[in-house]
């Protein structure tokens, strides 16, 4: 099937309304290039504007507008994207003005994770997200809305769902947020019962497409599907690693952050974030290559103290230094970002770095080496500290098993009839 031929129009704003000091006109339109082409349409022609601040009918003035239908009619283009999320009357007049589909980055977005999500849970978040997104564009003619056919922005809940009056369109809101409530409860309870083991966990957080994916693969063999497009990962994802020291962590994939994330579009987030919550470290994954690192970092950093957690241990990882060519850059990164270590996922170049401090991070986590006596019948205990922390010696005499061994703070309590002097 041949991919839509879109037409890209990126509006730079001032930003008391919106726009970006960090962000340049030509960074916003790459950015929305590059999401364009992650949903899988063909970028037919491009269009910019700069304005003080957004138009309240259309957007952009008049006279943008026609360059915008000129562009259209010249491109051939079956849809048209903006740069910023429209409200529902500007989306219809800007239509009606073109006389082209259009959709906003809001929906652009929408439209990759309903490609990407492949779990239960995954697939109902982005539904929801969508129709509530979806709901208010329903007011007035809703035109738009039964003439989409398919193609970019409608994918998710579909031209039949689309058509649903609002009081049926209310009611599948409220299945899916109680599905969505019940998947929930699931995987709390699987969260807990990785608490009951209490094996720290590391959570790999970054700008979307910083190879956060690939570097999962690298540390742990996951073989999960790592690719040069913007949000290649959607679902969680959790895999066991041992450190160089010994010890066995569990590492979390989550999906890629943006910066200007809407905040209804967390939501659709929520499943990995949550993971990211509930970790002992984030391993805050950057694109060292990209001239763009310093503002990718700040849009992370953004959404982490959104989230409440700037406050957690956080290590750097300078990926892709395999196509850093100045080393000069790397070292000022490093010092900028520690602590840090700058690797290459795809070589495996620094990785044994990464581990290294990983397990120092740790350390301020786990206790001090601990001597414990343990009854050989008690394997479960036995289980849960070569699990969750590092043994470091092993003896065993008359049904007594005494362990060296480094575990985690909070399993301490549980372990205090076990130790020795």
């Amino acid at each position: 099937m041949p991919s839509e031929r879109a037409l890209l129009v990126t509006v730079e704003l001032d930003p008391r309304f919106g726009g970006s000091d960090a962000w340049s006109l030509e960074d916003e339109a790459q950015e929305l290039r590059e999401l364009a082409v992650s949903s899988g349409c063909q970028v037919a022609g491009e269009v910019t504007a700069r304005r003080h601040q957004p138009v309240s009918s259309t957007f952009v003035g008049s006279g943008k507008l026609e360059e915008v239908a000129a562009q259209v009619a010249a491109t051939k283009s079956r849809v048209v994207i903006f740069s910023h999320e429209l409200s529902p009357a500007q989306q219809r007049n800007i239509e009606e003005a073109v006389g082209m589909k259009t959709i906003d980055r809001t929906q652009l977005i929408l439209d990759i994770f309903a490609q990407r999500a492949k779990s239960q849970e995954g697939k109902v978040q982005v539904e929801l997200a969508q129709l509530r997104y979806l709901m208010p564009r329903l007011s007035g003619k809703g035109i738009m809305l039964s003439r989409l056919g398919g193609g970019i922005g409608t994918r998710g809940p579909g031209e039949q769902k689309l058509e649903m009056d609002r009081r049926r369109l209310r009611d599948r809101i409220s299945r899916l947020a109680d599905s969505l409530k019940q998947l929930g409860r699931r995987r709390e309870f699987s969260r807990l019962r990785r608490k009951e083991q209490e094996m720290p966990v590391a959570a790999l957080v970054g700008y979307t497409n910083a190879g956060k994916t690939t570097l999962l693969n690298r540390l742990t063999g996951a073989g999960a599907v790592a690719k040069h497009q913007l949000f290649t990962t959607l679902d969680p994802l959790a895999r066991r690693l041992k450190l160089p020291d010994g010890e066995t962590i569990l590492v979390t994939d989550t999906v890629g952050f943006l910066h200007h994330l809407p905040h209804h579009l967390i939501e659709a987030f929520k499943a990995t974030l949550e993971e990211a919550r509930d970790a002992d470290v984030l391993l805050h994954v950057l694109d060292a290559s990209h001239p763009q690192v310093t503002e990718f970092a700040q849009a992370v950093e953004t959404v982490l103290k959104k989230l409440e957690l700037k406050n957690k241990p956080i290590i750097t990882v300078l990926n892709k230094r395999d196509r850093v060519e100045d080393p000069l850059r790397l070292t000022a990164l490093e010092r900028a970002y520690e602590p840090s270590v700058a690797i290459s996922a795809l070589t495996g170049q620094g990785v044994d770095r990464l581990g290294d401090l990983i397990g120092k991070q740790l350390g301020q986590i786990l206790v001090p080496p601990t001597r414990l006596a343990i009854p050989a019948d008690h394997a479960e205990v036995i289980a849960s500290i070569y699990q969750s922390g590092n043994v470091l010696r092993r003896e065993e005499t008359d049904g007594v098993v005494k362990l060296l061994a480094r575990v985690p703070a909070k399993l301490k309590p549980s372990l205090e009839q076990y130790f020795t002097s």
